[in-house]
């Protein structure tokens, strides 16, 4: 089993036409929509069209290419992101071990960012301010998030 990097799908058409951004016009970097991560900003990715590299300008969560973000947002291994985006061939050669879809400091910004908005809403709730029905289910994507980066460091 080996990874094909030439096999990867065309990153413009990727968060397209697989992600649904919207990217706007512009030259290699460019504004793509809302963060799938921390679920906000209305033009908060940026994506490079020719590498595929991603970042959050407001998570700051970030990649290299279409496999990482892929590892990230639907919380894979390598392997199977590769395959997913039809990268991984059958040549006989063992697979190699897991990387983390993302690295350690990506991983401490995400949990800083997760945390502040956990801490927000345990103060509004200790100040009786009610959780709404979206600041409920963004409360349990937070948790959600912190457990995965958890496991990822965990491994």
């Amino acid at each position: 089993m080996s990874y094909d990097r030439s096999r990867l799908p065309d990153p413009a058409a990727f968060y397209v036409e697989h992600r649904g951004l919207k990217l706007l016009p512009g030259k290699l970097w460019r504004s793509g929509g809302p963060c799938e991560f921390h679920g906000g900003g209305r033009d908060c990715m940026r994506v490079n069209v020719r590498t595929g590299a991603f970042k959050c300008m407001n998570c700051e969560i970030g990649g290299g290419d279409v496999v990482a973000y892929l590892m990230a947002v639907e919380c894979i291994g390598f392997i199977e992101a590769a395959k997913q985006l039809g990268a991984w061939t059958d040549d006989g050669k063992p697979a190699p071990r897991n990387p983390m879809p993302f690295s350690a400091r990506d991983a401490l910004a995400v949990c800083d960012f997760e945390i502040t908005f956990a801490a927000i809403a345990a103060g509004n709730m200790a100040h009786g301010i009610p959780l709404t029905d979206a600041d409920r289910a963004r409360l349990l994507l937070c948790a959600n998030r912190l457990c995965r980066v958890h496991e990822w460091i965990a491994r």
